[in-house]
């Protein structure tokens, strides 16, 4: 059995410099903590060493979403169906805890650092430092990742994405080339969630461009095939933090790749 790497501050400073991640950068973060080592002191020395390097003109955005989301409601059994359309709590941006389950322990500990901003949207996205506010203000209810969404802010901040660990299928600023590309028939998925309006709890019909199965049907895991080709067209540099690879790129400059790859691959789909 290998033992994990012991990863300090220190160790992640310096590759976060050797990234290229600087001061008043704005960063989009994909971790994965247990891909990092034993990291001395817990996952939030993960945080503590980006805000170091970022210092206080810098800003963290991680999607945190919530927790047990009922995104597939209509899909399920009809007594699990009817136990959350009756008991599940509202969503609340002050209180509702991340999905640390599929989104990583980082976003809970993101959501609860002092000065953090959370989007309004149930599937939310949580950011601290001089353009939290910014970056999370006014996430539109439907085509969430669409215009005006903490996505297309990244871009205009000219932000950039880092992935700590972070599978590539988890490079969620695609989501924005998905609803930017031109492409004939995309899927569209409908579904509801609860909101927590005027103290009262009330489920929302919400549409959007499918982030689950994907706009179009494709053979494999689209996203892994977009990163992968951007990765090498670009030549980006893969530094190891531990035992974890990490990337540092332009989220318009791969928003903008994406959307060529699917522009030119997804002609002609058929949801």
């Amino acid at each position: 059995m290998n033992e994990l790497p012991i990863v300090s501050k220190s160790d992640i400073v310096r590759g976060l410099h050797q990234l290229g991640v600087a001061a008043g950068d704005t960063v989009m973060l994909h971790s994965s903590v247990k891909r990092i080592g034993w990291v001395v002191g817990g996952p939030q020395i993960v945080l503590e060493a980006l805000f170091e390097v970022l210092s206080p003109s810098g800003t963290l955005l991680i999607f945190a979403s919530f927790e047990d989301d009922p995104y597939h409601l209509d899909e399920w059994p009809e007594p699990r169906r009817q136990a959350y359309l009756n008991e599940f709590p509202p969503y609340d941006p002050l209180s509702s805890r991340a999905d640390r389950k599929n989104m990583g322990i980082l976003a809970e500990y993101l959501r609860t650092w002092p000065g953090a901003h959370r989007t309004t949207h149930p599937f939310s996205y949580v950011a601290v430092g001089a353009s939290a506010q910014y970056l999370t203000k006014e996430h539109p209810l439907w085509y969430r990742d669409g215009f005006n969404s903490p996505l297309e802010r990244l871009c205009r901040s000219n932000g950039r994405v880092l992935l700590l660990g972070a599978p590539l299928s988890t490079v969620t600023i695609l989501h924005h080339a998905e609803f930017l590309a031109e492409v004939p028939h995309k899927r569209i998925a409908r579904y509801r969630l609860p909101l927590l309006q005027n103290n009262q709890k009330v489920w929302v019909d919400i549409e959007e461009f499918d982030t689950s199965k994907g706009i179009v049907d494709w053979p494999e895991d689209y996203f892994v095939t977009i990163m992968e080709a951007y990765l090498a067209a670009k030549n980006s540099p893969q530094v190891m933090v531990g035992d974890a690879p990490a990337y540092y790129f332009s989220a318009i400059d791969l928003v903008g790749f994406g959307v060529q790859w699917m522009e030119e691959h997804f002609c002609g789909q058929v949801s």
